[in-house]
């Protein structure tokens, strides 16, 4: 009976799979009716003048992705006929009940097309669902696939996708691309993050030396941020007040409503090269050409405010939107510590401490654009020292700001870096372009619950929705934006859209696969990391295996074992469980068996020892910040990369780390390879000695070799130990933290971390 279940479970997962097509996201109610609308010089029709428009955009996509040209026609001025021709209705309707904003109704049969609205945005998404039910059919006529969607609507208000055009600068022609890429999704906001420390990217006609100074670097950051390594080729661009009115109007028509990023009251370096006086010091400064957080900040003096003000002037009436975004993110307080003026205005309104006064800053800046209008919106560090009294929340370290800020009964888009940082990889570090760092897949981003449960009923309404975010510290070009944001804005579209019992991300695939022909069309660079089978290792009776997964369940795997210039096992073979591993040194070759041109693989370099997949315990675990997968991440015999991947470390702060491997028996060894890690830049620095002892029985002990660990250049990963041959079925590894992290350095006098890799043992 059981096997009978899934085979049934199977068959009908197979049915909806099919009646799917290709639509994201997938509308709360779709049927296919099989009577597919042939497309015959038809008619676009429209009742009433307000969605003129809509009905040009609906020509016009029809001509650009399938090649067909329409007349548009007043419906009323449509002439009774015998035989009235094919067309496309668009219609208004006013209904008795109140329906939700973005509701639309559409019917496509033989004869007709219907896209019923109460508002212009429903007819926007009826098309957009529309165009996804496009093809050709065997004979080479252009048709749309037969379906009814009576009853569609979004499921939250803000559904928005980030850009950072401050560490890179993209054209606007990127910029248009990139809202056409939104409205596809029906996602509904474009955050525009236009001013950091690495360039202002506004023109403010004020204040020119913004952008001719400010918009300008020296030089740019080469590889990672942990390799300090620079170009001299001057790098900048910006935006005139002409470029942002198109890029507004644009984004009106596809209703997407930009949200302005004016960063205050750190990551303010752009802006003091152009203007020092704002600043605490006076400078002279330059434009930042790495990225991190600095010191140099905006100063709370009155003249600041002025400057502050004068700009939002200016960008209020650009931007007709309800927010504008004040960052208010990652704010140094140490040139406030020691600056007269702070202090001074501290006093002056009986501030306690630093936090207060950023808040009193934020909430200057909130009051006076609530008298223009607006509402501000900034990261969730705007909740310290008091959140400003209309402030909406971002809330990007978990989701803890926009827990706190909804207990508030404060607005709330979640953003949180764990689901929604479309700049972290998407896919094995291996075969990615570099990266910040993190691991972000499309099926983790599709498993994202935006309203926590813990909130109540109540506070649940005041979560507005979520974004993705996609910084740009590496990611030079339009290209790289679309390799990191689709399909991974896709799979957010549709957590944001469709209710979540209708979510299935086998299902999700199918249709992406059907919709990535839309993105062809639109030449976009999409990342096909989610197509790859994702691969590791497992322990199974003490032995190391290779495992593969396929990317979606169901999908036939075939495999090979290699070593440089060499097949070990002299055959490509089908994957059905996990494999074992026949020397050392293996690379683990697997893809998924299309049976066309197209073949996604993915590979793993195993490097297993006489520690691999023993057990491993520990006198005081890991931080459970960096608890990669337990004792196992050090003996997996995947051998960790940089730039940093959480999972594949361990870390402890301020503690030693004391780990315990049981070989499983009496080995003679000779050498013991430790991966550690040092990123000072991050707080993380090589353990100050590490001790090796062995054991036979586990509880008497004698030492081996003890080493004290010179510094390293940044990243240096492995520690090397050798010594003359000893018998041993326990080995443990004590290795020092160095305590507090010295002056001069980031988090001085905070704990240092210790992060530890794979232990070979030989």
């Amino acid at each position: 009976m059981k096997h009978l279940a899934v085979l049934l479970i199977c068959l009908l997962s197979q049915c909806i799979l099919q009646a799917q097509k290709g639509i994201i996201p997938q509308p709360q109610e779709i049927e296919f009716n099989g009577q597919d609308f042939i497309v015959q010089s038809p008619i676009i029709t429209f009742d009433d003048s307000l969605i003129y428009p809509e009905a040009e955009f609906l020509k016009e996509s029809i001509n650009r992705f399938y090649q067909q040209s329409l007349r548009i026609v007043r419906l009323q001025n449509i002439a009774p006929e015998k035989d009235p021709p094919l067309f496309i209705q668009l219609q208004i309707i006013r209904p008795d009940t109140i329906l939700p904003q973005g509701w639309y109704y559409l019917n496509v049969d033989k004869n007709r097309i219907n896209i019923t609205a109460t508002e212009k945005v429903g007819i926007f998404y009826g098309i957009q669902s529309l165009l996804q039910l496009g093809y050709y059919n065997a004979g080479k006529q252009f048709a749309f696939h037969g379906a009814k969607i009576p009853n569609d609507y979004p499921n939250m208000k803000w559904r928005g996708m980030h850009l950072d055009v401050s560490r890179h600068f993209f054209p606007k022609e990127f910029i248009l691309k990139y809202i056409d890429l939104l409205a596809m999704n029906k996602m509904n906001v474009f955050h525009w993050h236009l001013t950091d420390d690495q360039g202002w990217r506004i023109e403010i006609k004020k204040y020119p030396k913004l952008t001719s100074v400010g918009g300008w670097r020296k030089g740019s950051m080469l590889g990672h941020y942990n390799e300090q390594r620079y170009d001299t080729i001057r790098y900048g661009g910006f935006y005139t007040q002409d470029d942002i009115r198109e890029v507004v109007a644009y984004a009106e028509k596809r209703h997407v409503t930009i949200v302005p990023e004016i960063e205050m009251p750190g990551h303010a370096m752009a802006a003091l090269s152009a203007y020092p006086q704002f600043s605490c010091t006076g400078g002279p400064f330059d434009v930042a050409r790495g990225w991190g957080v600095f010191d140099d900040v905006f100063c709370p003096k009155e003249e600041t405010f002025t400057f502050l003000q004068d700009i939002l002037d200016e960008v209020v009436t650009l931007f007709p939107g309800k927010y504008i975004h004040i960052g208010g993110d990652e704010c140094p307080k140490t040139r406030w510590e020691k600056c007269k003026a702070c202090q001074k205005r501290m006093k002056e309104n009986n501030l306690k401490d630093e936090m207060a006064l950023q808040s009193y800053f934020i909430q200057r800046i909130e009051k006076y654009l609530n008298s223009k209008g607006k509402q501000i919106i900034g990261w969730d560090e705007i909740l310290e020292g008091g959140l400003a009294p209309n402030a909406a929340v971002m809330s990007w370290r978990g989701t803890e700001g926009g827990i706190e800020a909804a207990h508030l009964h404060h607005p709330v888009v979640m953003t949180p870096g764990s689901h929604c940082y479309f700049d972290h990889y998407q896919g094995n570090p291996r075969q990615e372009p570099i990266a910040i760092g993190g691991f972000t897949s499309l099926e983790k981003v599709y498993s994202f619950h935006p309203i926590p449960e813990k909130l109540s009923s109540e506070e649940r309404t005041y979560i507005l929705g979520a974004q993705g975010n996609v910084w740009t510290e590496y990611i030079n070009t339009s290209r790289d934006v679309e390799y990191m944001a689709v399909p991974r804005m896709s799979a957010l579209a549709e957590v944001l859209w469709t209710n979540e019992v209708s979510r299935n991300y086998i299902h999700f695939t199918e249709r992406l696969t059907e919709f990535s022909g839309l993105l062809k069309k639109m030449d976009v660079n999409m990342a096909h990391s989610w197509q790859r089978p994702v691969l590791s290792t497992v322990a199974q009776n003490g032995v190391l295996k290779a495992e593969a997964k396929p990317p979606v369940p169901g999908k036939k795997m075939m495999y090979e074992l290699t070593k440089p210039g060499m097949k070990i096992n002299g055959a490509k073979m089908e994957y059905v469980a996990p494999v074992d591993l026949i020397d050392k040194n293996i690379q683990f070759r697997v893809w998924v068996d299309e049976n066309d041109s197209t073949r996604y693989e993915s590979s793993l370099n195993i490097r297993s020892s006489l520690a691999s997949a023993k057990q491993v315990s520990f006198a005081k675990a890991p931080s459970e910040h960096y608890p990669g997968k337990g004792g196992f991440t050090l003996v997996d015999g995947i051998v960790a990369v940089l730039p940093r991947i959480n999972s594949e470390w361990l870390g402890w702060s301020g503690d030693d780390m004391i780990a315990t491997i049981d070989l499983g028996a009496t080995q003679t060894i000779s050498k013991a390879d430790i991966g550690v890690l040092h990123d000072p830049t991050n707080w993380i620095y090589e353990p100050s000695e590490i001790q090796l002892e062995k054991s036979i029985d586990g509880t008497n002990w004698e030492p081996i070799l003890s080493t004290i660990v010179a510094p390293v250049k940044p990243n240096m990963r492995k520690k090397q130990m050798k010594f003359s041959p000893v018998n041993a079925r326990y080995i443990r590894i004590s290795a020092k933290n160095p305590g507090l992290i010295p002056a001069g350095n980031p988090g001085a006098g905070k704990n240092s971390w210790i992060f530890f890799d794979e232990i070979i043992i030989e």
